[in-house]
């Protein structure tokens, strides 16, 4: 008797998926496994995240200095999930008072880099730091008369080598499965960021107020009472 490996569809069920997927199962056993690997996931990241606190030096605060003394515009770029990352960052950075927005680095190739001109800084994303679109455009900034910041994992990379200022942010391999899919990295580069944006928001002064003017929308748009002030670095409440 021949065994059927049609599917629903009376279709031949073939790829990956046909022969090795592992069924869900309804045994206790089983189930705690699988919650077992989701926590040890989020441990492992979470782990990550906490670890570069006490990578943030010299350098951070170069980036800072730089931000806050930029007259211009903040650009801020990454391919794939550094991609997704840096619009969280440029996000967080206009929020928080740095007038900032995410450039798509193919799209800039593509003309959009006529947006950067002189005394606009630009931040660069990837871990890796070989991504040859964004060290192109690095170059081409530069060129324009911006600066570049690069946020990278690796110092001696291609695109840290055309950084103005490298900010140097590393993690453990078991941060991303196989240190190959950016699950942890990227987070690390994101609390990097958030980092960034808080303490420019403090340092300049930039108060509730003023953030719930250019956020009227949603649930944060319909507060009444403002949060009590972050204050800033010498005792000052933030204006």
């Amino acid at each position: 008797m021949s065994t059927d490996t049609t599917g629903p569809a009376g279709t031949a069920a073939t790829g990956a998926g046909a022969a090795g997927a592992t069924s869900t199962g309804s045994d206790a056993a089983g189930r705690a496994a699988l919650l077992e690997a989701a926590r040890e996931r989020v441990r492992a990241e979470g782990a990550g995240v906490s670890a570069v606190a006490d990578q943030l030096d010299e350098t951070f605060l170069e980036v800072v200095d730089l931000l806050h003394a930029c007259t211009g515009k903040v650009f801020v770029t990454g391919s794939g999930t550094s991609g997704a990352v840096a619009r969280r960052m440029a996000h967080l950075l206009a929020v928080c008072g740095t007038p900032s927005v995410f450039l798509p680095a193919m799209d800039a190739l593509h003309g959009t880099m006529g947006a950067v001109t002189d005394g606009d800084v630009l931040v660069l994303i990837s871990r890796g730091g070989e991504s040859d679109e964004l060290v192109d455009l690095g170059r081409r900034v530069k060129e324009r008369g911006a600066s570049v910041v690069a946020l990278t994992a690796a110092p001696a990379s291609t695109m840290a080598g055309i950084a103005d200022v490298v900010a140097v942010v590393s993690s453990a391999n078991d941060v991303d499965p196989g240190n190959v899919i950016a699950m942890g990295s990227t987070l690390v580069a994101g609390v990097w960021g958030d980092a960034l944006a808080y303490v420019l928001m403090r340092l300049r002064g930039y108060g509730w107020d003023r953030v719930l003017h250019t956020h009227p929308a949603g649930a944060v748009g319909h507060l009444t009472d403002l949060p009590e002030e972050l204050g800033g670095f010498g005792g000052e409440a933030s204006a």
